[in-house]
């Protein structure tokens, strides 16, 4: 998944400020997620530091960093365009439906799925423009996977 980029958090060498990578943008959408329900649950963000090392197959140290830059990005960020757009530029439609399933994980990872989570994956998931059947079928696996769970 995500094979386009594999670099980790590359530095723009005009202004030394972190370009936009697949990480980066994966990670922001993944950490929006987990605050829309106005609680982030450290399981949420244990489930995020792992999703990112399964999917991009980086170090516990680039995804410690990773975390914490995407919740400083998100803090002074008022819009998802940069990270969405981001996506649409450089991802096909199984990579996208990739991030829709881990987002839906990222929601789930408490035991529950809050309808603000649900809404954010729903308006990410039209950013990116994944087909809708795609979205229901990504929500179809997680949540029953949290059904068998209970």
């Amino acid at each position: 998944m995500f094979e386009h980029l594999k670099k980790f958090f590359a530095s723009d060498t005009e202004n030394d400020s972190p370009s936009m990578t697949m990480e980066m943008a994966a990670a922001a959408l993944l950490v929006e997620v987990s605050k829309s329900d106005y609680e982030q649950d450290p399981a949420e963000v244990d489930k995020i530091r792992g999703l990112l090392v399964r999917h991009f197959s980086v170090s516990e140290n680039e995804v410690e960093k990773a975390v914490a830059q995407a919740q400083d990005t998100t803090q002074d960020s008022t819009s998802l365009y940069p990270f969405t757009r981001y996506i649409n530029d450089n991802c096909d439609n199984q990579e996208k439906y990739q991030l829709v399933l881990s987002l839906w994980e990222v929601a789930a990872e408490d035991g529950r799925i809050d309808k603000y989570e649900e809404h954010l994956i729903r308006k990410i998931s039209d950013l990116i423009y994944l087909p809708h059947r795609e979205f229901i079928r990504a929500k179809l696996i997680t949540t029953e996977k949290l059904e068998n769970m209970e």
